[in-house]
């Protein structure tokens, strides 16, 4: 892997590479943008390059573009996940802590964790490489002890140390952090681009489709799923018998559709604890969540495009009948209403609320607000 492998990102590498060139490197970074769009894959490759013992230099396009050699000593070491001067700090690390043996993995990133593998180990020099890289995942789910013990290690840096913050919603994190990083924005990637990408790793064209509009620009979210549909899960079949519930549901049904919506995720999440070790299962239980209620989003803003804009392709284009049923119950109004709604549970989820309780509310309120009609 190197630089020149991260996919659709050029606006962002052009960036980093724009700085190095003119010797003006940050010794922060913030990379921003959806999960799933390459921000810890260009972080682990920008590691590489500045831990690098002896970086290329090549011309791209007429501009000098920097790349690690992939085959000193640290580069090596970066490919084992074993060099001395590169740390990535994520919240799992917890139960490898003083304190923190036998705890679950939290829902935030604690400063246990942040002590012990960032703060305690900036003031120690580098060991192999002229610099020492820590890259911290979910960097939104900082909390507040955490931010501000890491807001005194961002004022006064060692000059040899760089730090890459990953994370998808910057309002989480205070203006004083942000201040003093330099904020990298990664885009969505395109529709088509990921279509590509997963039929190339063997997923059929309808599949494919849907994943990729579902993805909503994350080529990592869609992968994520086509795994699960080629280990044999059956995604695609729940989201269709999700879509159809959704259409025919009435009002009586709306307790037992979300019954049934909570063991499709459990099946989901015992398919990803198969596929995804370094993952916490409660992590992994709550993207399965996410999953089914993004499915439950998508229904509802086809329904606003078959209103509103007749002519875009369908998320879920593989049922249009159903939703082309379920526009004749719904205003676009109620249809937007339904997508707020998906939405507000999706936050829910992250403040960790009850995943029945979840479910229920979104189908009952939906029913009450007469998206789900009680007369069908």
């Amino acid at each position: 892997m190197s630089l020149r492998d991260v996919f659709c990102q050029d606006r962002a590498i052009g960036i980093l590479q724009r700085g190095l060139a003119a010797d003006r490197s940050a010794h922060a970074y913030i990379f921003a943008g959806l999960e799933g769009v390459g921000k810890r894959k260009t972080a682990h490759e920008w590691a590489k390059l500045l831990l690098c013992g002896s970086p290329q230099i090549k011309r791209d396009r007429g501009e000098p573009f920097s790349d690690s050699c992939g085959s000193c000593e640290s580069c090596t070491l970066m490919e084992a996940g074993s060099h001395p001067d590169y740390a990535h700090v994520y919240k799992e690390l917890l139960e490898f802590t003083k304190e923190g043996k036998g705890r679950k993995t939290p829902i935030d990133l604690p400063i246990d964790v942040l002590r012990e593998f960032l703060i305690d180990q900036v003031a120690m020099r580098p060991a192999l490489s002229p610099r020492k890289v820590f890259v911290i995942s979910e960097a939104e789910k900082l909390n507040v002890n955490s931010q501000n013990a890491l807001l005194k290690v961002l004022e006064e840096p060692p000059h040899y140390c760089t730090i890459i913050l990953l994370g998808t919603r910057l309002e989480q994190l205070l203006p004083t952090i942000k201040s003093r990083c330099q904020i990298v924005r990664f885009g969505p990637i395109d529709d088509e681009r990921i279509i590509s990408q997963l039929t190339g790793m063997g997923l059929g064209s309808k599949e494919a489709a849907f994943f990729a509009r579902l993805a909503q620009g994350s080529l990592g979210l869609a992968c994520q799923w086509a795994r699960l549909e080629l280990d044999g899960v059956g995604l695609f079949k729940t989201k269709r018998d999700l879509v159809a519930s959704l259409t025919n549901c009435r009002m009586t049904d709306a307790l037992d559709l979300a019954e049934r919506i909570l063991e499709n995720a459990r099946q989901i999440a015992t398919g990803w604890t198969n596929l995804d070790k370094a993952t916490s299962k409660s992590d992994l239980a709550r993207r399965a969540h996410r999953t089914l209620i993004q499915v439950v989003i998508s229904a509802f803003h086809d329904v606003t495009l078959v209103h509103l804009a007749a002519g875009r392709p369908l998320v879920n284009s593989d049922q249009g009948d159903q939703i082309a049923k379920l526009a004749q119950r719904l205003d676009p109004e109620q249809a937007i209403d339904g997508v707020s709604e998906g939405y507000e549970m999706l936050r829910w989820l992250e403040a960790n609320v009850n995943e029945r309780l979840i479910f229920e509310r979104l189908l009952l309120r939906l029913a009450r607000s007469a998206i789900m009609s009680p007369q069908c």
